[in-house]
């Protein structure tokens, strides 16, 4: 099993699409995402992403043997953050547990340690998700506390932890 992360390609709109189109799989993202999510969803952010501009985000397919099951994203902060991305990702739930995610969060980190000037990845997962929190922590992130009723998520407020990567 070939672990990395690429550019996207329209061909994976349908797979972005399955993948997205999980209530457990949105419960763990933000909100803005339309539900259901249709493959005319998954073309249009493809096609949003070839109009980013360079060097604010990052964005790229998780793929197993060149198949997309999921996404991760960095994205530049600005002003007094302009050192500092944010990490955000998913995995289609039939990949879970499987190591995908640790992996391709070290994938994305790596290389934007390499090319970029930013030297701290951070990332805010609902302290619910359990697993988000793993898969960071098994990518060499640092648990930095508990945000205290951070977020609003299906009609409740919630704490977010606090994860970061600082670069060598």
């Amino acid at each position: 099993m070939e672990i990395k992360i690429r550019p996207w390609r329209m061909a994976d709109a349908k797979r972005l699409t399955a993948a997205i189109n999980n209530k457990k799989v949105q419960d763990n993202l933000r909100d803005g995402l339309p539900y259901p999510y249709k493959v005319e969803d998954a073309k249009a952010y493809i096609s949003a992403l070839r109009k980013v501009k360079k060097g604010s985000q990052y964005a790229w397919a998780i793929a197993v043997d060149d198949a997309a099951v999921g996404s991760i994203t960095v994205i530049r902060k600005d002003n007094v953050h302009r050192f500092t991305g944010e990490i955000g990702y998913f995995i289609a739930e039939s990949w879970w547990g499987k190591g995908i995610g640790s992996k391709a969060v070290e994938l994305a980190c790596a290389y934007i340690f390499e090319h970029t000037d930013i030297i701290r990845i951070f990332g805010i997962p609902f302290a619910y998700n359990i697993g988000s929190c793993r898969i960071l922590e098994k990518a060499g992130f640092v648990r930095e506390g508990t945000m205290r009723k951070n977020a609003y998520k299906n009609g409740e407020i919630v704490d977010t932890e606090l994860y970061a990567l600082i670069k060598a």
